[in-house]
């Protein structure tokens, strides 16, 4: 990765932090090399998941598993939070609103689902930058212009979460979103 995919990538950990509990288990779907985990001390345990992984990797307070959510981790796993960052503009609309169902399986009552997905006019930005070599860009090809619009309706519609937070950062050209899982009643 190049010096401007690093500073994007900090950024998007920086708007997630607030968002994570002090002592939080984190599950960080699209985990890349695990620097989420790497940049946030408050998490007491994690698990990132990633097709780029290439074997089960240990280190100190979280493991990288290779593969897809949700087929890669355990079936009874919970977590306080689950991540996504930059991940969703990937994942086909199907799937996305089958992987919500899941996720809200996976989340403990009161747990977090924290997103950030760019704005789809940030595909042409990133084709100009990739041209002349200022950052490498990952997996740009899958992206096919997710409908941000959509994004409380995937998360919401057939699961227990209720979006707590949107707001736009880099200016405007990302978005970040928090849904919490409702408590059964």
């Amino acid at each position: 990765m190049k010096k401007l995919d690093i500073y994007l990538q900090n950024v998007r950990i920086s708007k997630t932090e607030p968002f994570i509990r002090e002592g939080a288990r984190v599950l960080d779907i699209g985990c890349s090399g695990g620097e989420l985990f790497d940049n946030i001390s408050k998490i007491s345990s994690g698990v990132g998941i990633d097709p780029h992984v290439e074997q089960k990797t240990q280190r100190n307070n979280y493991t990288l598993l290779p593969g897809y959510f949700p087929d890669a981790l355990e079936d009874d796993k919970k977590f306080d939070a689950v991540t996504m960052l930059a991940v969703i503009e990937h994942i086909p609309m199907e799937i996305l609103k089958k992987m919500s169902i899941d996720i809200d399986r996976h989340l403990t009552p009161g747990g977090r689902l924290i997103i950030t997905v760019p704005d789809p006019k940030v595909d042409k930005i990133l084709d100009v930058l990739m041209a002349i070599k200022v950052i490498d860009g990952m997996d740009v090809d899958e992206h096919y212009g997710y409908d941000i619009s959509k994004t409380e309706d995937i998360f919401t519609g057939s699961s227990s979460m209720k979006l707590i937070h949107h707001s736009k950062f880099q200016l405007g050209l990302n978005n970040l979103f928090v849904f919490e899982k409702q408590s059964a009643s």
